[in-house]
């Protein structure tokens, strides 16, 4: 169980480790969040303290109180991040929750479009190894995302070729094979509409609006060991981040 920093007050501490359960799919739609008393004596607070954590939950719309029963995650349509996703795959050595798959459509190397060059400090016109795969569960098509990555990390990771899953997730599997670890990621978001292939891979309407999600992930040396480019239909922008405001 972590432990409670003073810089955060500790019911947001609490609450801030459910969400990202709930996010991470550790926890989902409809199963129990511990209880006032549970999270009390797991954290050593004050039976108010565990309260106020479980209302800020409610507030966040995240989970659903029932009279007599107790707290439950309600049932969202949240996408998760690429953050939630490779904690998840740290913690339980799967990217996906249940329900959830992707089916690998194309894998290989291919000539890099000149902004996935740049991100990964490739020559402008040189080849990378792509992964793309579309993200499914019960409803159909959630995610299309296309992984990238440097030749060097391509020829020392020969899975990323195969349209085989990489149950661990890909980027586990590459730290594994190159020894080198994710340190950070950086982000970058916009909106606009969906192309032609677009909306045949997610099942969208002609000229939908999707939300585009540049995501690159940065090893210890601060070099650059995996571009992401993600698109998410709509109905499923839903991101969930808390943040002080001081």
């Amino acid at each position: 169980m972590p432990q409670i920093e003073e810089a955060q007050p500790k019911y947001l501490q609490i609450a801030h480790y459910i969400r990202d359960q709930i996010l991470r799919g550790d926890l989902r739609p409809g199963d129990e969040v511990p209880s006032e008393r549970q999270l009390a004596t797991d954290w050593h607070v004050s039976r108010p303290t565990a309260a106020r954590s479980l209302q800020a939950l409610a507030h966040q719309g995240l989970v659903e109180k029932r009279q007599g029963s107790g707290t439950y995650v309600r049932n969202l349509e949240v996408n998760r991040r690429a953050r939630e996703l490779y904690g998840r795959a740290r913690q339980t050595g799967k990217i996906y929750t249940p329900g959830e798959y992707a089916v690998i459509t194309s894998a290989g190397w291919l000539d890099a479009p000149d902004h996935v060059a740049e991100a990964l400090n490739v020559a402008k016109g040189g080849q990378a190894v792509h992964r793309r795969r579309v993200t499914n569960n019960e409803h159909g098509a959630i995610t299309l995302s296309t992984s990238w990555f440097a030749p060097d990390v391509g020829q020392r990771a020969p899975r990323l070729m195969d349209p085989e899953r990489i149950r661990e997730g890909t980027l586990l599997y590459v730290e594994k094979v190159t020894g080198r670890r994710g340190s950070y990621a950086e982000d970058r978001m916009c909106a606009r509409r969906a192309t032609e292939e677009e909306v045949a891979d997610l099942a969208l309407e002609p000229g939908a609006a999707v939300l585009i999600v540049h995501h690159v992930v940065y090893d210890l040396q601060d070099r650059p060991l995996e571009f992401a480019e993600a698109t998410y239909p709509p109905g499923r922008w839903i991101f969930e981040k808390g943040y002080p405001l001081t």
